[in-house]
């Protein structure tokens, strides 16, 4: 994912070349961010942001949003989302960096793993748009298959705006 978010500062200025979409995070009056992503990804709006998966379910993503009081607990979802859906992380694989895109200082935490469809690549990105606020993406796509969607993956991080 290294590799991936170093391509999305270089595409900064880049339209995003498909059909796409901006939303809202969270999707109300009181948005702090926001993301542009494919349409081919079907994005759809969720509680606190906006979920999306590739055309050929090789790539799930999500951005959510939290304040001060349920950061704990959507952090706490995001891992029991993954779980449910039947990913398994090697914790022996986690990584950290930091990044900057868009004057939005990202956290990164990586691991490998594996669900029914075997290798995948997890992670979570966090970043403050503002104080007491909190943005947090997860990532989750499969191995051999995410490749094919890095220039849309590139473009949604890109994309990534406080407001």
């Amino acid at each position: 994912m290294k590799k991936i978010l170093l391509a999305a500062l270089m595409a900064v200025t880049l339209p995003l070349s498909a059909v796409a979409g901006t939303f809202n995070l969270p999707n109300d009056a009181k948005a702090v961010a926001s993301v542009t992503i494919p349409d081919s990804w079907s994005p759809e709006e969720i509680e606190h942001g906006v979920q999306a998966v590739s055309n050929d379910d090789a790539i799930y993503i999500s951005f959510e949003v939290a304040d001060e009081k349920s950061m704990d607990k959507l952090i706490e979802d995001v891992f029991a989302f993954l779980e449910e859906n039947g990913v398994e992380i090697d914790p022996n694989t986690q990584g950290e960096s930091e990044q900057e895109i868009n004057g939005l200082n990202l956290g990164i935490l990586e691991w490998q793993g594996k669900d029914s469809d075997g290798p995948v690549s997890v992670g979570v990105v966090m970043f403050s748009p503002k104080p007491g606020k909190l943005v947090v993406m997860t990532y989750w796509g499969t191995k051999g298959s995410q490749d094919k969607h890095e220039d849309d993956f590139v473009s949604i991080l890109a994309s990534l705006k406080a407001k």
